[in-house]
């Protein structure tokens, strides 16, 4: 898609301003680099409310974007990401989708073919890879060998059209498999819906072919907020805190001393560090960090983990259904 000169700020929209999309709004009317023109949802008085407060358009109908934006935010429900979309994409809109990439492996194939297809970027929400603090561990990472990662969220009625893999540790598994540089060969998941149709809870056990092990728990029925992440690799212990920014390193040195480091990060709101990245790829056409082909990599991954989910409850089920002999 032809691009407005430099000094200009990117037109942009956001389609779908429920929960997350609305902070997808406040974040870009804030950007130099970004025009938000227009808000898009299929509840014109809640589109309205936000275009209101950001002073840009109400439109009912992604389809009135083609020719009045560049660019484009997809916050609808995962299950309509693919129809919207594509349906952007093939207007020549850059765009952003929310995490996951889609519900469906075809539907994410959809996507990612028509934004090749059309000469379009295709950056993904995977939002925590723009934590400042996730960015430091890249660095300080080597050889990790051993995860423990914990992501536990109060219960909140967002998101309730996919389960908690696909919902909240898709953000874990996301950072697992951009530090790994092994395949992953086997896991073990089991979970449970508590208080939704779909599992609320989870657990999960990745094993790769270089013998590294995750060991990964989510919950949207938890108490308290938690998002702690925590790796082994030779010598060294690393232990970060997503929400804090966050963390340290420990191990040991040649003359096997004890060391310690704090790992500090220039604080950012992730999602608007995230904002200025798409802004930038929009800019200069380059690769995003998270592209289509990145998140339909950890959609896989979160489908067979659902897979595995669904047969472990098959099994636990005819278990209790077999009577005592």
């Amino acid at each position: 898609m032809q691009q407005s000169p430099a000094t200009d700020p990117t037109r942009v929209a956001v389609v779908g301003v429920g929960t997350f999309g609305k902070q997808h709004a406040r974040v870009l009317s804030n950007l130099p680099a970004a025009h938000l023109v227009a808000v898009v949802d299929h509840d014109l008085d809640r589109a309205r409310t936000i275009a209101r407060e950001y002073d840009c358009e109400a439109l009912g109908s992604a389809a009135e974007l083609a020719g009045r934006v560049e660019a484009a935010v997809v916050a609808v429900p995962t299950q309509h990401h693919a129809q919207v979309g594509v349906e952007l994409l093939n207007t020549g809109i850059d765009l952003l989708v929310e995490k996951p990439i889609a519900p469906d492996l075809d539907s994410a194939d959809r996507l990612i073919r028509s934004a090749e297809e059309n000469g379009c970027i295709l950056q993904i929400g995977h939002l925590e890879r723009f934590n400042p603090i996730v960015e430091v561990i890249r660095d300080v990472a080597n050889l990790p060998l051993f995860f423990e990662i914990h992501r536990m969220s109060i219960f909140s009625p967002r998101s309730l059209d996919v389960d908690v893999v696909l919902d909240l540790m898709i953000h874990d598994l996301d950072i697992v498999l951009d530090l790994v540089d092994s395949p992953l060969e086997r896991f073990e998941a089991t979970g449970i819906p508590v208080l939704s149709s779909k599992a609320d809870i989870a657990s999960v056990r990745l094993i790769f072919a270089n013998g590294c092990v995750a060991n990964l728990t989510a919950s949207r029925v938890s108490t308290e907020k938690i998002r702690k992440l925590r790796f082994f690799q030779p010598r060294q212990y690393v232990s970060i805190d997503y929400t804090r920014q966050d963390g340290y390193l420990s191990g040991v040195d040649a003359a096997f001393q004890l060391t310690y480091r704090k790992l500090e990060a220039e604080k950012g709101e992730p999602l608007a560090r995230q904002a200025e990245a798409f802004l930038d790829c929009i800019a200069t056409r380059k690769r995003p960090r998270i592209s289509g082909k990145d998140g339909r990599a950890v959609l896989e991954a979160g489908l067979r983990i659902i897979e595995e989910m669904e047969r472990h409850s098959r099994v636990v089920a005819a278990t209790m259904a077999t009577p005592d002999t």
